[in-house]
């Protein structure tokens, strides 16, 4: 009965059109108080599960792609992976994958791969006729290569 609770309340609340984040919090939280847990025990869990340093990582890598592409060196794995298989149809997309994995092998981070060469060829793709669909999901799966190298 717990977990039919716990699940239930989540589907409403989604049914509701509350967002995703908010329905599991609130959801938990019922469930919580169905089974009597104290809420101090649910929100000491709570902040434990926020308060880990690697999770600072991720804005800062975010950052770090960003400054990249403002600093131009984006556009320079763009415009050197353009030379080495632009020619080629479809090359746009090809470029992307590349860029993706040079600049994973500099910054070792998905996060910032997408975010600097993101910045700087889904607009590209889409000014070539790409839909804005396709060039995301090309971004992001080619981001994921940097996890790999």
């Amino acid at each position: 009965m717990d977990a039919l609770v716990l699940i239930g309340s989540f589907v409403v609340l989604m049914l509701l059109g509350m967002p995703v984040a908010y329905a599991l919090g609130m959801a938990a939280l019922l469930g919580a108080l169905w089974i009597d847990l104290p809420l101090d025990a649910v929100m000491i869990q709570m902040a434990s599960g926020v308060n880990k340093f690697s999770l600072l990582a991720i804005p800062c890598f975010v950052l770090a792609g960003a400054i990249m592409a403002e600093g131009g060196m984006s556009r320079r794995l763009v415009a050197f992976a353009g030379v080495l298989i632009g020619f080629v149809r479809g090359g746009l997309s090809l470029v992307n994958i590349l860029a993706s994995t040079f600049f994973g092998a500099i910054s070792g981070s998905s996060v910032a791969d997408t975010a600097s060469i993101g910045s700087v060829l889904i607009p590209e793709m889409e000014k070539n006729g790409y839909p804005r669909p396709f060039a995301t999901a090309v971004t992001v799966s080619g981001s994921v290569q940097a996890i790999l190298i």
